[in-house]
Parts: C-alpha cells; sequence; structure tokens
C-alpha cells in the first residue's frame, strides 16, 4: 500500500485495506516521498490506525517502509520487508502447473523474427515449448533473462525475453504453454 509522506492516507486506501484484511491480507505500508517538503510520516502511521493499521512500531502487526523513490533512500529496507512478508505468508509458485505469462511488450525484428518480452506469473517456460498468446502461436525458440542471459527455463516472477511466435502479440495478453504446436496452433482458430 503506497502512501504519500506529505499527504497522507487518501479516500481509497480505506477501500484497499478493507478488501486487503477480508482476503486475510496484511498490506506492507510504504511510506513515499519522505524527502518532500511537508512530509510527515508520523502522522501517516497515525492516520493509518483510522484504517486498523497499526505499524510494528506502534505495537502492530503491520510493516511500514519510509522510502524516497526519487532519492532512492531505504529501497532496500523495502525489498527486505517484501521479501519477510513472502516468507512469513510461505508463499510458493507451483513449477507443476500450466505455464502461464503476460506479454509486457514486442515487436518484429528483421533478423530474429518476433520478439516478445514476457514475464512468467506460473509454472515453468521452456525452450521448445509450443505456446498460444491471442492469435499468435509458435514454439520457443531462444529465451533470454532480463541480464541477456540465455536460459533455458524461466520459472514464475522471472521476466524473459522469447523468439519463436508467428504474429506479434499486444501487451498485457496472457502467453500459455500447450503439450503441442498443433494444440496451440488449434486455439487460435
Amino acid at each position: 500500500l503506497l502512501v504519500d509522506a506529505a499527504e497522507g492516507p487518501m479516500p481509497q486506501t480505506k477501500f484497499v485495506v478493507k478488501k486487503a484484511l477480508q482476503l486475510g491480507h496484511r498490506p506492507i505500508v510504504v511510506v513515499n516521498k519522505i524527502d518532500k517538503p511537508g512530509a510527515n510520516p508520523s502522522r501517516v502511521k497515525n492516520e493509518l490506525l483510522n484504517h486498523d493499521l497499526v505499524a510494528e512500531d506502534l505495537g502492530g502487526d503491520v510493516q511500514v517502509v519510509e522510502v524516497s523513490a526519487k532519492q532512492k533512500l531505504n529501497l532496500d529496507k523495502l525489498l527486505e520487508a517484501i521479501l519477510l512478508q513472502a516468507e512469513m505468508s510461505d508463499l510458493k509458485a507451483n513449477p507443476n502447473r500450466a505455464a502461464l505469462g503476460t506479454v509486457i511488450e514486442s515487436h518484429l525484428d528483421p533478423g530474429q523474427g518476433v520478439i516478445a518480452n514476457i514475464l512468467v506469473n506460473a509454472g515453468v517456460f521452456s525452450r521448445g515449448d509450443a505456446v498460444f498468446c491471442g492469435s499468435a502461436c509458435g514454439k520457443i525458440r531462444t529465451m533470454k533473462d532480463s541480464f541477456g542471459k540465455n536460459v533455458s527455463d524461466a520459472t514464475s516472477s522471472m521476466p524473459v525475453q522469447i523468439t519463436g511466435l508467428d504474429e506479434v502479440p499486444e501487451g498485457g495478453q496472457i502467453i500459455q504453454v500447450f503439450p503441442t504446436l498443433e494444440a496451440a496452433r488449434e486455439k487460435t482458430q
């Protein structure tokens, strides 16, 4: 949950908190813009009490991380908080389920064909997998990680760049793995 350090919780904060609590989630509160004139993180924590969120330093169970995205202050603390929350929640991806991803962006390269940057949502994408996305399908010919290194597999939450689709998919479309290229092609019809 992102809150401006100078403005405090906004009307939509109550809605987001209510939904998170209904789902049994304790959000991490990120108090941003602590470098801004008028910033008052203590006031923000006190106002969060009105939304049933009690910061750890006030005796509660909600992590509150004060950051400045502009000056890149305490971003390491935010990452630690996210990792701690994930560990406490025992979040795990199921590598044995059908692989799904989201196309972030894609384009046609004259030398390599269709290049799609995807984020793996679930399962494992592997080089050679038959995939379907919108009206595009194909087999993954190459797959590179976010550092440009060739990889043979991509697991949940991993961004990768793939080649092998027969059309350029739109950003935001879901890409999924099928057992065979024929099964993927049937989906396009």
